[in-house]
Formats: structure tokens, C-alpha cells, sequence
């Protein structure tokens, strides 16, 4: 990470802690497609700051994804920031962009991040409305939002630990290798049959780049996917941004109050 943004990272934690009122916040959660209504069951709002008044974040460019920074009181006492601004690598900015956000939450004090996405999926028998543990990534952005001769080990990127608390709330949920695309298009059938030849199960546009920043600045990491919609080639249907809304908007409730289960378990540890 450069000094340059480094610094800017530890300048939206100390905005952060001066608008929250929070000095530290331990926990870092990106809500994805479907999986905003998690905020609501973990505990009790303190505040809520448009993201563009932090330095370094922008409003949300796509619809269904939230524009707002939350600091949420766990029942534990524990707090949780939520991270409800991503920048997508397909936004055209600079990679350093898609990574602030965590970032940030680590300078604010989070010691684990929990990413989240709706994507698609390339296994049939895997279907809209599932859940899915990230066990690995494939990363096809063709860029790394490390810097310089920074050579960060993934070996275990996605945490073990978390995996088995999360299996601990849902015994049955699965896992499976998430494949980041650019996008912003969605994949051609080509493109999701290599993904799966690859060993992906999961396919979308969002965090492995994300992922890649918690590792180097030392969080630890849970990843989980929302299937929304079966990949290109997989369903006989073709492909729009109104359908994946949809799935995830009618899975909302029930993966929100897995992942608020999860948390709380989580925060135990903490």
C-alpha cells in the first residue's frame, strides 16, 4: 500500500470516529446484493454518514447497492461498521478505490471483515437463493491493488476459523471458489464454462480485489455469496440486472438473519 494511501485511509478512520462518536470499531461488514437487511438485525444504529463525506469514498454507482457508512452497537457491545459504499473495479476508477474500504475498517480498529456479494453461479444443482461460503478466489481482473514488491500470502485467505463458526449457525451451507470478472458485463457462456474447467463454482465482479487488501492490512477474513441467478450457459435464460435485484430482494430475509447469526457468534470471539 503506498504512504499515500495509507494516509488516506487512516484520515476516513479518524472522520469515521469523529462522526460515529466510536473510537474503534471491530468488526468490517460489505453488504452486497441482498444481503443489506443484516444491518437491521445486528444490534442498534449509533450513526449514519452519506459516504461521499469521508474522505476517499463516492456515492454507490449501481442501483441496489447502498450509499452510506454505518456504525452499528452489537448486543455484545462490540461495534460494526458497515461498509455500504463499494466501489466496483468496473467503475473505471483506480483499483485503490475498490480497496479503500476495508482499509479504512482497518484503521478504524476492525479486526475481521466479512465480504459479501450476489453473483452468479456455474454448478446447476446450485441455485438462486443459495448461500455460499468463499473457500478461495480466482482472481480475472488482471490487477492487484497491491503495490510495489509487496508479496502478501493468500495461502489461507479465506478464514477456516470463521468457515466452521459460520457451519457451526448452518451446517448445510456450502462452499465453493469465487471468480472475479471486470465486467461490467455479465460473462459469456465461454467465459463461465473456463471459470468452471478453472475449479470456480461462483462468478461475479466484486471481491477478490477487496479481498487481496483485508490479507495485506491483517484482518481476518469471512467471505459469503448469494447466488441471485444460474451463469450464462448454465440457465437457458438470458441474463439482466432487474432478475438479480429480484433474487436477491426475495432472499433477503432469511440470508440476513443467517448472517446476523453468524455475527453474533463471531463477536463471542472478539
Amino acid at each position: 500500500m503506498s504512504l499515500e494511501y495509507m494516509e488516506l485511509a487512516r484520515t476516513a478512520a479518524a472522520r469515521i470516529a469523529n462522526v460515529t462518536g466510536v473510537e474503534k470499531h471491530d468488526i468490517a461488514l460489505t453488504l452486497g446484493s441482498g444481503w443489506g437487511g443484516a444491518a437491521d438485525l445486528i444490534g442498534e444504529v449509533v450513526a449514519e454518514v452519506p459516504a461521499e463525506e469521508i474522505p476517499g469514498f463516492s456515492k454507490a454507482a449501481v442501483e441496489g447497492h447502498g450509499g452510506k457508512l454505518t456504525s452499528i452497537r452489537l448486543t455484545s457491545g462490540k461495534h460494526a461498521l458497515v461498509l455500504g459504499a463499494r466501489t466496483h473495479y468496473y467503475e473505471s476508477k483506480d483499483v485503490r478505490a475498490v480497496a479503500h474500504g476495508v482499509r479504512t475498517a482497518a484503521e478504524a480498529g476492525a479486526e475481521i471483515c466479512i465480504l459479501t456479494n450476489g453473483c452468479g453461479s456455474t454448478r446447476a444443482n446450485v441455485g438462486p437463493g443459495s448461500a455460499v461460503l468463499i473457500s478461495d478466489h480466482i482472481n480475472l481482473t488482471a490487477t492487484s491493488p497491491l503495490e510495489g514488491a509487496n508479496f502478501v500470502d493468500l495461502t489461507d485467505l479465506y478464514s477456516q476459523r470463521l468457515r466452521r463458526i459460520a457451519h457451526s449457525v448452518d451446517p448445510h451451507l456450502g462452499e465453493g471458489v469465487y471468480v472475479q470478472f471486470p465486467g461490467p458485463h455479465y460473462e459469456t457462456p465461454a467465459e463461465v464454462q473456463m471459470a468452471a474447467r478453472l475449479g470456480g463454482d461462483l462468478v461475479g465482479m466484486s471481491t477478490a480485489l477487496e479481498a487481496i487488501a483485508v490479507r495485506e492490512v491483517g484482518m481476518e477474513l469471512l467471505g459469503i455469496s448469494l447466488v441471485t441467478n444460474l451463469a450464462a450457459g448454465v440457465a437457458a435464460e438470458s441474463l439482466n440486472h432487474t432478475d438479480v435485484l429480484e433474487a436477491g430482494k426475495a432472499a433477503g430475509p432469511r440470508i440476513s438473519q443467517l448472517l446476523a447469526d453468524i455475527i453474533d457468534q463471531i463477536v463471542k470471539d472478539l
